[in-house]
């Protein structure tokens, strides 16, 4: 083979990996910060809340959920970009990088809203209920997911 097509063959498959890299992280941090059906268990159906309480969480829940989904918007968008910046010229050029980095700030939104919603819900607890609530978050958070 030779060098020209090796350096070829070598910058498409970085390429490839930087675009399959970003896509597997955004969906890994879709699925980790998701709440988990437990948690949404535990709140709703374990902690015995207050109807105050509940009308608390449900409007918490509510602007949560669609922060999500723009925040989810915004990373398909970005990964299309990648996509097309790679169709585009097969090179690891700053169109790409952007797009990568569009990518990763998304996610880190998504994260922190995530936190942000998670304290939300916590504030409108008691403190037996919130002894519990941390333990399943804390819990959601270190288990390891497959």
């Amino acid at each position: 083979m030779s060098l020209m097509r090796s350096m070829i063959l070598t910058l498409v498959l970085a390429i490839l990996g930087a675009a399959m890299g970003a896509w597997g992280g955004s969906q890994y941090v879709l699925r980790q910060m998701r709440p988990e059906q437990p948690l949404h268990v535990l709140v709703h159906e374990r902690l015995s809340l207050s109807p105050e309480q509940e009308r608390s969480i449900a409007d918490i829940e509510r602007e949560h959920r669609a922060r999500c989904d723009a925040l989810q918007a915004e990373m398909r968008a970005a990964n299309a970009e990648l996509a097309q910046a790679f169709q585009e010229s097969h090179a690891y050029t700053p169109r790409v990088q952007a797009a990568i980095d569009r990518a990763h700030v998304a996610m880190a939104a998504l994260q922190q809203e995530t936190m942000v919603h998670i304290l939300a819900m916590r504030a409108v607890l008691t403190p037996q209920q919130a002894t519990v609530f941390d333990a399943t978050v804390i819990s959601s958070l270190t288990v390891e997911r497959r």
